[in-house]
């Protein structure tokens, strides 16, 4: 899956991104609306990962999906 079809769906995907990063909160998800780079921000904020660790994370749960 492309990241474009999660953009045009974001509200749809945001149960599925709680599933996968559950310390994000909808005030987050709200903020995010679909936005990738600000999805990868807010992970690393969160957990505390590396930039290429979160952009493999996130390219492996699209590729879920």
């Amino acid at each position: 899956m492309n990241w474009d079809r999660v953009e045009g769906n974001w509200k749809q995907f945001t149960g599925k991104v709680k599933e996968q990063w559950g310390q994000l909160t909808d005030d987050d998800l709200a903020q995010i609306n679909g936005n990738r780079e600000q999805l990868e921000g807010k992970i690393q904020a969160r957990y505390g990962y590396a930039k290429d660790q979160v952009k493999k994370d996130i390219d492996d749960w699209l590729n879920r999906a």
